[in-house]
């Protein structure tokens, strides 16, 4: 089995043709798929999916882009929208200097408020952070000092330093299909060096599409092409990468039951 942890199924993309999409991710061997949030304002649509599949559940967030529009919404109040019993995990939250989409205040405040949430609950955060290695890097390590919580940087492309600060704060690094494309040589490299047991797949769909769909809108079945990479850059076979990756995922995302997974 392979789990996408990280995808947008309530985006406009898939709006259409949802139930396609999450019939094509089965037959490809996606078990559990991970709509995560990125308004908390907006958490009812990604409830209403995840009620829908069941083998879909979700997060509740603000993404650094939407840092300034939710500034303000509190650790209590993230917490209280954890208890459904399909939220499992807060985030995406974190830091973004690439686009200025959010004021890296805001984004700074947020990344925290998270942070405490994940803390409080035990639920892991789900972290966006992209051309912010040294302050999230700072952020991590000084939050980790006020107790432990669990993580993973999603999507990761940022640089080696940061990664392995992530792994030895206990944390989790996932690879999208960047991962596949002709000039992620270093990035390869870096999936290749990290432990094991810290690393996870996803496809950030609808965006970033692996090379061989490239150009294309992606889907959760898509998943399967980053999982090839991986296990070629790492010296291991297919079957042991998919092991690994959803082994990592369910204990990571602790909540999710792993009953009923397809095999």
């Amino acid at each position: 089995m392979l789990v996408d942890s990280h995808c947008h199924l309530d985006f406009p993309d898939f709006a259409d043709e949802l139930d396609a999409v999450v019939a094509r991710a089965e037959a490809a061997g996606v078990g559990r798929m991970m709509t995560i949030s990125t308004r908390v304002r907006e958490q009812a649509k990604l409830l209403a999916i995840a009620e829908r599949f069941s083998n879909v559940y979700c997060s509740v967030g603000t993404h650094p882009h939407h840092a300034d529009e939710e500034d303000g919404i509190s650790t209590d109040e993230l917490i209280a929208l954890t208890r459904h019993p399909i939220v499992v995990a807060l985030g995406e939250a974190g830091l973004d200097y690439f686009y200025e989409h959010g004021s890296p205040e805001a984004q700074a405040r947020g990344f925290r408020a998270h942070i405490a949430a994940a803390r409080e609950t035990g639920l892991p955060l789900v972290i966006h952070t992209r051309e912010a290695d040294e302050d999230c890097g700072h952020i991590l390590e000084e939050e980790m000092t006020k107790g432990a919580f669990r993580a993973v940087l999603h999507c990761y492309t940022g640089g080696r330093e940061l990664a392995m600060k992530a792994v030895a704060l206990g944390l989790y690094v996932g690879f999208t299909g960047i991962l596949t494309f002709k000039k992620s040589d270093a990035l390869r490299a870096l999936a290749a060096e990290l432990p094991s047991d810290r690393i996870l797949i996803e496809t950030d769909a609808p965006y970033l599409a692996p090379g061989k769909f490239r150009g294309k809108r992606n889907e959760p079945s898509y998943v399967v092409e980053t999982a090839k990479v991986l296990a070629d850059a790492r010296g291991v076979s297919f079957d042991d990468i998919s092991r690994q990756t959803t082994e990592n995922f369910f204990r990571l995302f602790s909540k999710v039951p792993h009953q009923d997974a397809a095999a």
